[in-house]
């Protein structure tokens, strides 16, 4: 395998599944997106207990439909069998794709990232990821209920899984796993998957900044009440689907995998000058987020209105605080590591951890700048061509100073969906010995 499945490639995959395993498998509709298309669920076993899979919650983050498939053929095939993969015990519940219109407007990724050699360019100038409050994970976090989270809440009353695993990916970085709750027999797997496959383990994550982090790559949320130690803009979080399992005693996974992978994502050494980068990499953010919204600016009398089009909304969350929330909420690190004063401050940051939030500053102006060249490419306004030539050569230069800065290298498809698969069932492993 060499690139992403599409939507209608992994729907096609699971039809064909469940006609191989009629006794076994089976594929129902547990609801509808908001523009009508259907939210396909295919479940394989028949245990009494229950394993619920979410693939591709992100439409920017495409792995989690192949990885969907390879569990569900695992448990329909008994291939390397273990007590939470048997079908007579353990059912599995694989949501093909949680949002189907956002991947509808990310068409054409599959294709971009193709071949032996993609590009950053060509990811970002394809992918797409809603704001907020469209998400269909994080939607009830902002008090907003959609109908795609509503499909999720229900199958999750339904089954009342032991595990949720959610199926992510990294533009760029190493892997690591969220958890609502520990899970101690996870974290040696976890491990030792990403290091047959030579993906780094991310030391330090801007997802989980102030997270309990009880082994290498594994965060634990800590609980929703205390905000102080929780994200800008999560406070809510026990309202999110992720959260939802553990009124019944589960527990959810959130599995991350990098698309470019770089080394500097597991080194522990202490950065040198870590209180200066940070300050820099705020700069960085600030900076291509003004560039990006003066173009914005200069376009917005003739682009589509945010009311009718998905990326133009996106480009206005971003342009009105998204920059400066990003910016400012590691300045209590950077403040932290001004005041370090020798090699053992545990207030010194390491260089995974500087190479973590670097990443985050240079993908937030990419994301919105290829959104924008997206729909300059569309418009029809005589200005649109010089403002997307500008913003092009923007683009340009900030891909290539991404992938030089943190020396990016290419994570195989089939590495990113086998390490996915593997800490899935290790996950599912660790949580039946938890629960039973």
């Amino acid at each position: 395998m060499d690139r992403y499945l599409t939507v209608a490639e992994v729907t096609d995959a699971a039809r064909r599944l469940v006609a191989r395993f009629p006794g076994t498998a089976r594929l129902r509709r547990i609801g509808r997106s908001r523009q009508s298309r259907p939210i396909l669920m295919l479940s394989v076993g028949h245990g009494p207990r229950h394993v619920l899979v979410v693939a591709r919650p992100h439409p920017d983050e495409p792995v989690g439909g192949a990885t969907a498939l390879a569990l569900a053929e695992r448990v329909a095939t008994g291939e390397r069998p273990s007590p939470a993969t048997d079908p007579a015990a353990v059912t599995w519940d694989v949501v093909l794709c949680l949002d189907p219109d956002g991947a509808a407007l990310s068409e054409g990724l599959e294709q971009a990232t193709a071949g032996p050699s993609p590009t950053l360019a060509s990811y970002y100038r394809a992918a797409f990821r809603p704001v907020a409050e469209e998400q269909p994970e994080w939607a009830p976090i902002v008090s907003r209920q959609l109908p795609e989270s509503r499909a999720l809440f229900a199958v999750i009353e339904e089954h009342r899984p032991f595990l949720q695993c959610s199926l992510h990916n990294v533009d760029a970085g190493g892997t690591w796993v969220q958890l609502t709750s520990d899970l101690p027999a996870l974290t040696a797997p976890f491990r030792e998957s990403a290091h047959d496959l030579a993906i780094p383990v991310q030391h330090g994550t801007y997802d989980a900044l102030y997270w309990e982090n009880p082994g290498p790559g594994v965060y634990v949320l800590p609980p929703p009440d205390s905000t102080a130690r929780l994200a800008a803009g999560s406070e809510n979080i026990g309202r999110s689907t992720w959260c939802a399992p553990a009124r019944y005693g589960g527990v959810t996974a959130i599995v991350e995998v990098p698309l470019w992978a770089t080394d500097m994502a597991d080194d522990l050494t202490p950065h040198p000058r870590a209180a200066g980068v940070l300050r820099d990499l705020s700069a960085l953010v600030r900076e291509g987020g003004r560039q990006v919204t003066a173009l914005l600016d200069k376009a917005r009398g003739f682009l589509p209105p945010p009311s009718d089009n998905a990326p133009r909304r996106v480009l206005e969350w971003m342009a009105d605080d998204l920059y400066d929330l990003v910016a400012d909420s590691w300045q209590p690190l950077a403040r932290q590591a001004a005041e370090a004063t020798g090699p053992d401050d545990p207030r010194r940051l390491t260089t995974a951890r500087v190479s973590a939030l670097d990443v985050v500053a240079r993908r937030q102006p990419l994301r919105a700048a290829g959104l924008l060249l997206r729909l300059l490419d569309e418009a029809a306004d005589p200005a649109a061509p010089a403002l997307h030539r500008e913003l092009d050569g923007l683009f340009t230069a900030w891909c290539a100073d991404f992938e030089k800065a943190l020396r990016l290298r290419r994570v195989p498809v089939r590495h990113q969906v086998e390490h996915q698969a593997r800490t899935v069932v290790a996950a599912a492993e660790a949580a039946l010995e938890e629960t039973s």
